[in-house]
């Protein structure tokens, strides 16, 4: 997919329960939930929307017919097709209309577009939107975690790691 995910709905047609209060989306929310970011509907028409973890994972599937949310291997499989950890750039959209600048290495020659729809945390808080992309993947690392990726304005560098689930980050699809 060439864009992050905007679905409201899960691919049975449930709804996915849209969390705008900062103190219901929280470290103990434990089921599936989007937000545009700062509850703004503006920016899910650029950024997509952040969804935690378990609406990733919910067996209703968040992806569309005939996707899936990619799993932590298949996100290794295309850094390592593409050359590596410091291919950031070749994903990143380039120059800085939604980026911050400087937008290190940044030529978008994939086409994958990747924008920085910043994050919500686990206390509610909306962070870093132009600044840094944190896309789920459908891998849990443990019963707090999941893996995820992150690329940032100033690196070249696309870092695999685990982040608490009850986390909204961006998400994308790839095709079954």
């Amino acid at each position: 997919m060439v864009e992050n995910l905007k679905t409201t709905r899960y691919r049975n047609g449930d709804q996915i329960p849209n969390i705008a209060d900062s103190t219901q989306w929280n470290k103990y929310l434990s089921t599936g939930a989007y937000c545009d970011y700062k509850n703004d509907f503006s920016y899910a028409n650029t950024y997509g929307r952040l969804y935690n973890w378990f609406a990733v994972n919910d067996s209703r599937n968040i992806a569309p017919s005939g996707w899936h949310i990619p799993t932590d291997s298949e996100w290794t499989i295309l850094t390592n097709f593409l050359g590596g950890d410091t291919i950031s750039g070749k994903l990143k959209e380039a120059g800085t209309n939604h980026w911050s600048n400087p937008n290190t290495g940044a030529n978008n020659e994939t086409g994958f577009t990747a924008l920085p729809g910043g994050n919500r945390d686990d206390l509610g808080l909306f962070e870093f939107i132009g600044d840094y992309l944190y896309m789920w993947s459908s891998t849990e690392a443990d019963p707090i975690n999941g893996w995820y990726r992150f690329m940032d304005y100033k690196s070249k560098y696309i870092i695999k790691s685990v982040f608490d689930k009850t986390f909204g980050f961006s998400v994308r699809c790839i095709r079954d």
